[in-house]
């Protein structure tokens, strides 16, 4: 018998709660939405009258976001309150790798997840519906029952009788989104994955999604394979992505077009064309994060073949970015100590305002550490953000040319570009592709570099307009 879900409470108001809830509000307008979060400024953003202030730039959020908010789509912070009157109850909270202690390095802090449960425990009323949004390293629902059962039920102890009697049932239902294009994936799902072991809790959710997804497109597993798929789906991902990138070199060095090479091989039907765009190395939040969770997993089950496998992933994702910034110092001379640096695109990828993991970052710091002077230009990056990435206050523009090893953030390309040596595309941004490169000449210092390592640039333009080139992957 399918449990019916009136009131959704989502805790955790980031890149997956956010959006998520945005789209089941739209799509499920007789539910009631509650996204709650500990950080009052997130969500004080997140109720913000311009929407352009949104803490999640995502394309086409603003506008679920205006249509449903405090309709059936509500943010807030009473997490007791909104615990308490939820028939189910999504946990989307970060799951970041653990910064020091046992598997530092390498082991998802579950820190927030295990605070979640803990006040589901505590406030929950009735039956209630647990959904593991975040990713989640296998076994972590195991976790999350053991810290539920501890709390099954609520005792009077001015009475003989029980309050109430808790219970649960935790279903995994991984997100498989990609940012810059969230809301479409969640509109239009290549596939739900619903892991659970009730099968009344899985159809409470069916139910919920097939309120627009196609019902062959929901899958159901067991919860040991729903929370196995996530991790293993970004591997594979993240794997493609150094897979090419390891190839960049290889067609620097003998002539090769990695361009072609990967037209070539995506053709086949076998390999598909997905993810094998070249680039200066895979970002965001989950990448990293999932595989190096992976290793771990793999190592602490003794299976270390395979941990060193996949690790080879991260190592070849950290030597593209150091090899980009290898050539950048040799085609200036050998040196860029107080030379002018632009960077276009601070954002891991277009379309979003997501830092974590972005190539650009350590590229940036090690430029600085050779005493580089850097001009930042992103469409949606603030400096704000680019101070905590790069651990370095932004420059004074009174004597920015006269400094070493400092940035500046700059409201245009051709503000970025202004007497710079050299220009690197950092991020795929629409309007990076449609730039005039006589404009661009016209204003740069002479000799000047274009490194292009994302593959949009017109180079034949650029080189016209009196630019040296580096493309990725080609023979410069």
């Amino acid at each position: 018998m399918t449990f019916e879900i009136k009131n959704i409470c989502c805790i955790g108001a980031g890149y997956v709660g956010g959006p998520t809830m945005a789209v089941i509000a739209e799509k499920c307008p007789h539910l009631n939405i509650n996204v709650v979060d500990i950080n009052q400024q997130r969500i004080d953003l997140w109720n913000s009258n311009d929407l352009s202030n949104l803490p999640i730039y995502e394309p086409g959020l603003s506008e679920i976001i205006k249509k449903c908010r405090n309709k059936n789509l509500f943010f807030s912070t009473r997490i007791e309150e909104q615990i308490s009157s939820a028939d189910m109850i999504f946990i989307s909270v970060n799951t970041p790798t653990k910064k020091k202690g046992k598997g530092a390095g390498r082991a998802s802090d579950l820190k927030w997840v295990d605070a979640s449960a803990r006040q589901i425990a505590k406030f929950a009323k009735g039956h209630t519906i647990i959904v593991e949004k975040s990713t989640l390293p296998i076994k972590t629902a195991e976790t999350i029952k053991k810290i539920l059962k501890t709390k099954k039920k609520n005792l009077n102890y001015n009475s003989t009788e029980s309050i109430e009697e808790k219970t649960f049932e935790i279903l995994s239902n991984p997100e498989f989104l990609s940012e810059g294009t969230a809301i479409n994936d969640l509109k239009d799902p290549d596939r739900i994955l619903i892991g659970g072991e009730d099968n009344d809790a899985i159809d409470s959710l069916i139910k919920i999604y097939s309120q627009w997804v196609e019902k062959e497109k929901i899958l159901t597993t067991n919860l040991w394979s729903a929370e196995l798929s996530k991790l293993i789906a970004n591997a594979f991902l993240a794997q493609r992505i150094s897979s090419i990138n390891s190839i960049t070199a290889l067609c620097e060095k003998t002539g090769a077009n990695i361009s072609e090479v990967s037209l070539a091989i995506g053709t086949d039907k076998r390999i598909g064309n997905h993810f094998l765009n070249a680039s200066p190395g895979f970002g965001g939040s989950c990448f990293k994060k999932d595989i190096s969770n992976l290793v771990y997993i793999c190592e602490s089950y003794g299976l270390y073949e395979t941990a060193q496998y996949w690790q080879k992933v991260i190592d070849i994702n950290g030597w593209q970015k150091k090899r980009i910034t290898n050539i950048i110092i040799e085609k200036l001379f050998g040196t860029i100590s107080q030379k002018k640096i632009a960077i276009l695109g601070f954002s891991f990828k277009a379309n979003t305002n997501d830092t974590r993991e972005s190539p650009a970052i350590e590229i940036c710091k090690e430029l600085l550490e050779e005493g580089c002077n850097i001009n930042i230009y992103d469409p949606k990056v603030n400096a704000s953000q680019i101070e905590i990435d790069l651990d370095q206050k932004q420059a004074p523009n009174s004597n920015f040319d006269c400094l070493e090893g400092v940035w500046a953030l700059s409201e245009s390309i051709l503000e970025c570009v202004k007497e710079a040596d050299g220009l690197v595309i950092m991020t795929e941004w629409q309007e990076f592709k449609k730039i005039n490169w006589e404009e661009v000449a016209n204003v740069m210092r002479s000799p000047a570099w274009l490194f292009d390592t994302r593959l949009i640039s017109n180079s034949k333009e650029a080189e016209y307009a009196g630019l040296n080139v580096w493309q990725l992957g080609f023979a410069n």
